[in-house]
């Protein structure tokens, strides 16, 4: 499985324990990666680690995240490997463990998995026996702008903001990108402060409750994800930017460069 996404994930991880096949998982993002096999037949199945996939938007893809171009053969290569012992029947696989490894200080750490006995997928009483709508279940189905709009998260468009902005309006900026992107392109000058998506949870106390804020990153998919995970803490002063900071350089500051 060299997949970027959560639903594909889950039905490969269905599909293996179905028809009693092991599941060849590998993952990465930016500058780390990590390898398993699942073999619900012997040991944990992806569910096991992962019993429910996380809210949509919350983890960024490659895409958005980005990753070090050396990843995927890193990663591939040892997926590779582990199939290959498998096909040939030699050697101990991953199975029941998780590789982890971290580019940056070439370092590999290594955890144990157990299976879950309540796993809905393999453990005693499973309650999944068959495919399911994996969009559904990992909530994307629905979830275009309009949508998420209409579910109660407002939006502000670049030219309204820079106005308000302009008339002198006291607005906080929240940048949820990651930091190389920041360093490409920001708001700093009208006050925008740098809080990626993947702390937005630890760092919610930094995030004022009272003035209104508009929250923002490369188009507008990752700032409503923020927004809607901040509104079921209980914020109610937060708004989008529709389109993101490249709308804003589209609509407002053209010198300012799309990515």
């Amino acid at each position: 499985d060299g997949t970027d996404n959560f639903p594909t994930r889950y039905l490969v991880n269905d599909a293996c324990v179905l028809l009693g096949k092991p599941y060849v998982y590998g993952s990465i993002l930016r500058f780390e990666g990590q390898v398993s096999v699942f073999d619900a037949r012997t040991g944990p199945c992806y569910r096991c680690l992962f019993r429910e996939p996380p809210p949509p938007g919350l983890v960024p893809n490659c895409a958005e995240g980005g990753v070090l171009g050396v990843m995927p053969g890193i990663i591939g290569t040892i997926q590779a490997l582990e199939t290959i012992k498998i096909l040939i029947g030699r050697g101990e696989t991953l199975a029941g463990r998780l590789a982890l490894f971290d580019g940056l200080r070439f370092k590999w750490r290594e955890l144990t998995l157990k299976k879950n006995e309540d796993c809905p997928m393999c453990g005693g009483n499973p309650a999944i026996t068959q495919l399911i709508d994996y969009d559904d279940f990992c909530g994307l189905k629905g979830n275009d702008m309009a949508d998420e709009t209409q579910a109660g998260v407002p939006e502000i468009t670049p030219a309204e903001l820079k106005k308000r902005l302009d008339g002198g309006a006291s607005i906080k900026l929240i940048d949820v990108r990651e930091e190389y992107e920041w360093d490409i392109t920001n708001l700093a000058k009208q006050g925008a402060t740098l809080i990626p998506l993947g702390d937005v949870s630890e760092r919610a106390g930094e995030i004022d409750r009272t003035p209104e804020t508009v929250v923002y990153c490369r188009s507008g998919k990752r700032s409503e994800s923020a927004i809607r995970h901040l509104q079921a803490q209980g914020y109610t002063n937060l708004v989008n930017l529709k389109g993101g900071i490249n709308a804003w350089a589209t609509d407002v500051d053209p010198d300012m460069g799309t990515y």
